[in-house]
C-alpha cells in the first residue's frame, strides 16, 4: 500500500471555486438590473405644471396646470369664470355643477386633466347673445333663488335633469335635483322653474 502522506495537494480548492462561481453568476444579474433601472421612466413631480387644453363654452383654452388641479379651480382661478361656485369643495352641495358633454358633474371633484378633449359648459356659456337660456329665464320668472349662491349649479343641474328625462313629475324633479342644496329653501320655486323650462329644452 502506497503512502500518500507526502503527496502534494492537487491545487483544487472547493471553497474558492464556489465563491468564484457565485460571483460570476451575479455579474450578469447586476448588469441587467442596471440596464432596467436606466430604462425605467422617471416619475414626474406632480407639482410641476402640465400643459392641457380645455374646451370651455365652445372655445379651446390652453393652460399650464398642476396635475392635481380640479375643473372648478381651472375655471375660477385660471380662466376667471367665477359663475361656478365653490361651496363645500367635497362634492356634496352641487354649487359647482357644470356640464361635461351632456353629463352633469361636480367640478370640485373632477380633475381638469380628466376633462381634456370634452366639451365643458358653464353658466357663462348658456345665454345666446342677450337672450337667456330657457332655464335661466325660468329661474327669473319663478323667483327660484334668494341669495343666488347655489343658482348657477342649480341651473346647470336642472338642464341635465330635463335632458335625462327626469322632469316628468314634481317628485322626479325633487329626486333628481336632490344633489343641489339651496340653503335658502327655494325648492318649490326651483321645481316650478324646471317644469316651465322643460318643454323648450326638449324642443331645442
Amino acid at each position: 500500500m502506497s503512502d500518500h502522506s507526502g503527496s502534494r495537494p492537487s491545487g483544487f480548492d472547493r471553497r474558492t471555486f464556489m465563491a468564484g462561481a457565485a460571483g460570476s453568476a451575479l455579474v450578469p444579474l447586476a448588469a441587467r438590473a442596471a440596464a432596467e433601472e436606466a430604462r425605467a421612466p422617471v416619475a414626474q413631480d406632480p407639482a410641476l405644471p402640465v400643459d392641457v387644453t380645455l374646451r370651455v363654452n365652445g372655445k379651446d383654452k390652453r393652460l399650464s396646470l398642476d396635475a392635481r388641479t380640479t375643473v372648478l379651480d381651472a375655471l375660477r382661478e385660471h380662466l376667471k369664470l367665477t359663475g361656478s361656485k365653490k361651496g363645500c369643495d367635497h362634492g356634496q352641495c352641487g354649487a359647482c355643477t357644470v356640464l361635461i358633454g351632456d353629463r352633469r358633474v361636480v367640478s370640485c371633484l373632477t380633475l381638469a386633466l380628466a376633462a381634456e378633449g370634452q366639451e365643458i359648459t358653464t353658466i357663462e356659456g348658456l345665454a345666446t347673445n342677450d337672450r337667456l337660456h330657457p332655464m335661466q329665464q325660468a329661474f327669473v320668472d319663478n323667483d327660484a333663488f334668494q341669495c343666488g349662491y347655489c343658482t348657477p349649479g342649480q341651473i346647470m343641474s336642472a338642464i341635465a335633469c330635463v335632458k335625462e328625462g327626469h322632469a316628468g313629475t314634481d317628485a322626479d324633479i325633487r329626486e333628481y335635483m336632490s344633489g343641489n342644496i339651496c340653503r335658502c329653501a327655494a325648492y318649490p320655486n326651483i321645481v316650478a322653474a324646471v317644469k316651465q323650462a322643460a318643454p323648450d329644452i326638449m324642443k331645442g
